[in-house]
């Protein structure tokens, strides 16, 4: 008799199936974490935002003199 058992086959089979449900979860969990990750990089950059707010508002330079130096910065790049 030729070819493999059908026993191995189905086997295999139920080896792939369980190995496909694995990838599943774990893409799901991979999936949520990379979402967890983005929002903790976003609540990052709005208190840095805040922050930065927070001296503009308490800094005894104007509004242009800030920006001047701001641009003046990115020009020497």
């Amino acid at each position: 008799m030729a070819g493999r058992p059908r026993k191995n086959n189905l086997s295999i089979q139920d080896e792939i199936k369980k190995q496909e449900e694995t990838v599943s979860k774990v893409k799901a969990k991979y999936d949520a974490e990379v979402a967890k990750l983005k929002d903790l990089y976003t609540k990052r950059d709005e208190m840095k935002k805040k922050e930065l707010l927070t001296a503009v508002e308490k800094s005894s330079k104007s509004f242009d003199e800030i920006m001047k130096f701001l641009m003046e910065d990115n020009c020497n790049d």
